[in-house]
């Protein structure tokens, strides 16, 4: 089991008052008890999201006697959206964002991740639920980029492209739904970059309020390319339109 893996009331309590990041917390429905009751006020007062679930779920996690009580420690802090762009304005610079719409394959995000602090990304973008965990095989496969890059882990993704368009930042969607090739498009800084799911793509909210979306062309007979690989495109695309001006 991966070392940010605990469990059991204890050592979960103590994580929390320690001021540890917690990615994921699970508890099992309808437990009672003084214990747990404390526990889960703190979470609330930590504004720390628990997710109850069948003791079965906690069971598949660990063999060991978790008390009900499961967790995934982050080996990151995470940063709210609300906070961090207007603090690039105020320190001159012009944001670029990256969106990823819960992306599963924990390589992929690592990967990701690589290719974004190279190219400059200043945040990145996830959902607090359904997305992949940021864990040692991520940061191991991004080289350790994870550790410099700023990333906020955001309820409402809709939200936050409403905040990010108020702010005056352009949203594009990297999809196959279109008929606009990536290279017709002018994405000057601030700009907010989403990247889908592996498999389902952007979910419909989100492509309905980007201002454009793109697709990289495809020549060959494979109909797509691994998320990892279309995002440096995209990615690389925006570098070269902004040489000038990026920082």
């Amino acid at each position: 089991m991966e070392k940010d893996f605990i469990f059991g009331i204890r050592p979960v309590m103590e994580a929390l008052e320690a001021g540890k990041t917690f990615d994921k917390v699970f508890i099992q429905n309808g437990l009672l008890g003084d214990n747990i009751k404390v526990l889960k006020m703190k979470f609330s007062q930590a504004s720390i999201r628990v997710k109850y679930v069948p003791v079965e779920k906690l069971n598949r996690l660990t063999r060991k006697n978790h008390q009900g009580v499961c967790a995934f420690l982050s080996p990151v802090q995470f940063f709210n959206i609300e906070d961090v762009i207007p603090q690039l304005f105020d320190d001159g610079k012009m944001p670029l964002v990256l969106i990823l719409d819960h992306l599963t394959d924990v390589r992929n995000f690592g990967a990701i991740c690589r290719t974004a602090e190279i190219v400059g990304v200043d945040v990145i973008v996830i959902p607090d639920e359904g997305s992949a965990p940021i864990n040692s095989d991520s940061i191991k496969t991004s080289a350790g980029a994870i550790y410099n890059l700023k990333i906020c882990k955001e309820k409402n993704l809709l939200k936050v492209l409403e905040f990010l368009k108020l702010s005056g930042i352009k949203v594009v969607g990297a999809t196959e739904k279109t008929d606009t090739i990536l290279y017709d498009e002018v994405l000057e800084l601030p700009l907010a970059v989403i990247v889908g799911n592996e498999e389902k793509g952007i979910s419909r909210d989100l492509l309905k309020n980007s201002d454009a979306k793109l697709k990289l062309p495809i020549y060959g007979k494979t109909d797509s390319l691994n998320v990892s690989v279309a995002c440096g495109a995209f990615l690389y695309e925006v570098v070269r339109q902004n040489l000038n001006s990026k920082k």
